[in-house]
């Protein structure tokens, strides 16, 4: 197993993007296991023709995510799924309830609104 990333130049989706979102798909996929030892920037970089400072911004990204951890001069790992981005949704979901509630939507408006975000986000079902 090795991570499979590839940049489309005239793509929509900015270079980092591209390359932050093919990472998180295979680590939450199992393509990555735990632990997984991600490249370095640099070298990430060089194999895909980017400037390091792409890479940099999709690892921070994420990282933020809770996909991946740096240990220091140990290197950067795929983290372990599920804790990190179910406590980021929870408070992602708490902060979203506060504001809907100070803004005077009923139970059904914020619901509905979540709905279309959703919808939006992954397509419609």
């Amino acid at each position: 197993m090795s991570l499979k990333v590839t940049v489309v130049s005239d793509a929509a989706e900015a270079p980092y993007e591209q390359v932050r979102a093919q990472i998180a798909d295979q680590a939450r996929s199992g393509a990555l296991p735990v632990g997984y030892r991600l490249p370095t920037v640099r070298g990430l970089a060089e194999q895909l023709g980017l400037a390091a400072n792409t890479v940099a911004k999709a690892y921070r990204a994420l990282e933020s995510d809770g996909v991946i951890e740096t240990r220091g001069r140990n290197g950067t790992f795929v983290a372990p799924a599920g804790d990190a981005a179910e406590r980021e949704a929870a408070a992602a979901a708490a902060a979203y309830a506060q504001r809907v509630h100070r803004l005077g939507l009923d139970h059904a408006s914020a619901r509905a609104a979540v709905e279309d975000a959703l919808r939006a986000a992954y397509g419609s079902s």
